[in-house]
């Protein structure tokens, strides 16, 4: 079977269509794997959290001595990635002095167009501190630097101080953040691919030579944009001319801005939703680019809804549902890991607080922890036969056992017959409603949904069998 065709169905293999209701005397979905289809091998850094650069004004919340933080991260993922990017890495600039006084803020939340983002500085000791809490969660780093409003001279400075600094922990330099949407804001109106290509090797060439003058080396990853594609199709045909690129990246939200009418709980459910910044049909492109490159590709920041997060629907138990299908999707399109963007008490942000009042986990943390077995195992192609778009299913192996999610964002409960036998729920992913924004539970809760091969799914659910 061909790549393109086989990432096809495995795309698919999660589609559903709708029923009105599936009683369980009705007949079962049926699910089966394509046993002749290979798998795709998930890396175990596929999981990630993203966060501002503007949170690196203060020293202390990336740092060794955030404990709390450590811990929560360790409990996503032992080997994820943490972006540090977003809107703010084009307004920041790099210090060698320590800190004078206190810091700006102590917590920075997600970007939004009335964030008051400018003069932020990042020092070499927050740099150090990041290496700590790099060290202690066992996370590497995506770290962006400034291309929008900075000088190819002080991204090379700063460029040499992260790799010096965070030295293994260090994944990918990235030259930028949503250079697709420099016009009218950055740059002038005609702003466009090729513009963008010439600067990035431009930084690209000053980087470098500063990190060989420095005798140290780091990887690249990009072009790191919004949603405008022919961005994404120029960096691909460019990257094979520079082997220190590793990866391509790009950002992707389900639906916004925060705000707009559309963006709503149900809306964000849908299988394509509506305002989502890139549609069902433009993946191939995606696909494209990635075998244009010779490259993987990661989806280095995505949530719920841009601007900032929609109240009432990325802050609820729904968000659960829709991180943790959206990450099966995009593991099951051949990505190579995912950033959940949050940061401060950001709607979307996936863990929320600050050192001094603690932290706490939000409805999108138990989303991702729902599908963590992902890292690192086999996922297979397989197919779910029910016109219900909003059930989706995935199977995967790892470390000898199998494994297969179930996830139900529609109001009607379905059973499903699937090819596992002897199988246990090892998670069950509930909140007493969709709009829950308390209580959501991610239990270890057994065999009260299988019937033999069968599974009952309650409306709203998620579950994680293993055999």
């Amino acid at each position: 079977m061909m790549r393109r065709e086989f990432l096809r169905d495995v795309a698919l293999s999660a589609a559903a269509l709708t029923l009105p209701s599936l009683a369980q005397t009705s007949p079962p979905a049926k699910l089966t794997r394509d046993e002749g289809a290979p798998a795709l091998i998930i890396p175990e850094d596929f999981l990630g959290l993203s966060y501002e650069t503007a949170q690196l004004a203060n020293p202390a919340f990336f740092a060794q001595t955030n404990k709390p933080l450590i811990a929560l991260f360790r409990e996503l993922s032992t080997s994820g990635v943490l972006r540090i990017g977003g809107g703010s890495s084009e307004f920041a600039t790099y210090s060698e002095s320590d800190p004078v006084g206190a810091p700006p803020f102590e917590v920075f939340g997600p970007d939004t167009s009335h964030t008051i983002k400018q003069g932020t500085t990042t020092t070499a000791l927050a740099i150090r501190n990041l290496r700590g809490f790099l060290d202690a969660s066992g996370w590497t780093c995506i770290y962006g630097l400034n291309l929008g409003q900075g000088t190819k001279e002080d991204a090379a400075r700063e460029a040499v101080a992260v790799a010096r600094i965070l030295g293994p922990r260090l994944l990918a330099l990235q030259i930028g953040n949503e250079p697709d949407s420099f016009r009218n804001r950055y740059r002038p109106a005609a702003y466009g691919p090729a513009d963008f290509l010439a600067e990035w090797n431009t930084f690209h060439s000053a980087i470098v030579a500063a990190l060989d003058a420095a005798h140290l080396k780091a990887s690249f990853a990009g072009p790191d944009i919004s949603n405008k594609l022919p961005y994404l199709t120029a960096f691909a045909a460019e990257a094979p001319k520079h082997p220190d690129i590793a990866f391509l990246t790009g950002h992707y939200y389900a639906m916004g801005p925060a705000g707009n009418p559309d963006a709503t709980l149900a809306n964000m459910l849908l299988p394509d939703p509506k305002l989502t910044t890139l549609k069902q049909r433009d993946f191939p492109v995606v696909l494209d680019a990635m075998k244009s490159a010779n490259l993987p590709f990661r989806m280095a920041e995505m949530n719920s809804c841009w601007n900032g997060g929609q109240v009432g629907a990325s802050d609820t138990f729904a968000s659960a549902l829709w991180c943790a299908d959206a990450i099966m999707r995009f593991a099951a399109l051949g990505f190579s890991g995912v950033n959940l963007h949050g940061g401060g008490n950001g709607v979307y942000s996936p863990i929320v607080g600050s050192p001094s009042l603690g932290f706490s986990r939000r409805p999108e943390f138990f989303g991702i922890k729902f599908v963590q077995q992902l890292a690192g195992a086999h996922l297979y192609p397989c197919h779910l036969e029910t016109p219900e778009d909003r059930i989706t299913a995935y199977m995967f192996s790892k470390q000898k056992n199998d494994f297969l999610a179930l996830i139900n964002k529609s109001d009607q409960t379905v059973t499903v017959a699937t090819p596992m036998k002897h199988a246990t729920a090892q998670w069950t992913l509930t909140a007493p409603t969709l709009d829950s924004k308390e209580a959501v539970t991610l239990t270890q809760s057994k065999a009260t949904s299988l019937r033999g091969n069968l599974v009952v799914l309650p409306p709203h659910t998620a579950i994680l069998l293993r055999s």
